[in-house]
């Protein structure tokens, strides 16, 4: 069976091991299991909810019997006090949480799909998404993206030269690459492929492929870390009008950091 038709026979099995018992009302697929089965591949793993009757949602958390009727667990790590991360013996990997319905409506999700309701929950109404409390992820401000973008630049290769270097990284290579997707959808055209309201990078290669053939030259790593800001550089003035003086300064930065290396 490959491993898409087993996540699914999983997910499938879990609910009928739920049939059982009467506090549970639910379970809500979500990701490449909800929604997005297209997406299913042979790295993809189990994301759930399972909603269940008031005043039980403590004892399908302190107690795994539930779960470990469909196939025992060889690691389990209660991450947030609603739910965990799992691993089954057989090597399938998952992430579940565990709520009371009236819980949903202060909880961030989307891609839902409905994989087994209890027979006495018929009437209960469940959203497929919660997309309301998410942060945006994207902004319509190429300036406050763009500029945020070159200000990282600046400040990181500025640490990267006092040594900071790990700091350095993540400015460079993380935030500045964060403020540019934020806004990579006014800048080049979107393949539409399962963007995530969670965070921009998910499937970039599939979405942007323009912007994702440069990003090995940007993202060359904590010693490459001058070479790989020039790059970013070179890419923001290619699709911006960057501040000249600020850009002056973050090439003299980084040869100055390619030099003394």
């Amino acid at each position: 069976m490959q491993t898409k038709d087993k996540l699914l026979f999983r997910l499938n099995e879990i609910g009928a091991a739920l049939e059982n018992r009467e506090d549970a009302l639910l379970l809500l697929g979500l990701g490449s299991v909800g929604a997005e089965t297209d997406r299913l591949d042979e790295f993809s793993d189990l994301d759930f909810f399972l909603l269940v009757a008031p005043g039980s949602k403590e004892r399908f958390i302190r107690r795994l019997d539930w779960l470990e009727e469909t196939h025992p667990l060889s690691y389990s790590f209660l991450n947030t006090a609603d739910g965990y991360k799992i691993l089954f013996q057989d090597g399938i990997y998952g992430e579940f949480a565990v709520f009371e319905a009236p819980e949903l409506k202060d909880i961030s999700y989307a891609g839902g799909r409905v994989v087994w309701r209890n027979a006495s929950a018929a009437d209960l109404v469940v959203p497929l998404a919660n997309t309301g409390r998410i942060p945006p992820s994207r902004s319509e401000s190429a300036d406050h993206a763009l500029n945020e973008a070159l200000t990282n630049l600046y400040v990181g290769l500025g640490r990267y030269m006092r040594g900071e270097k790990l700091s350095a990284f993540r400015f460079v290579q993380v935030f500045a690459i964060d403020s540019i997707l934020r806004v990579l959808h006014l800048l080049e055209p979107e393949v539409d492929y399962f963007p995530d309201p969670f965070g921009n990078e998910r499937r970039v290669e599939k979405r942007f492929p323009r912007f994702a053939e440069q990003l090995p030259e940007m993202t060359q790593g904590y010693i490459q870390l001058p070479e790989s800001a020039l790059r970013i550089l070179d890419y923001l003035e290619s699709v911006y009008p960057a501040n000249r003086p600020l850009s002056d300064a973050i090439r003299h930065l980084a040869r100055q950091a390619i030099a003394g290396r």
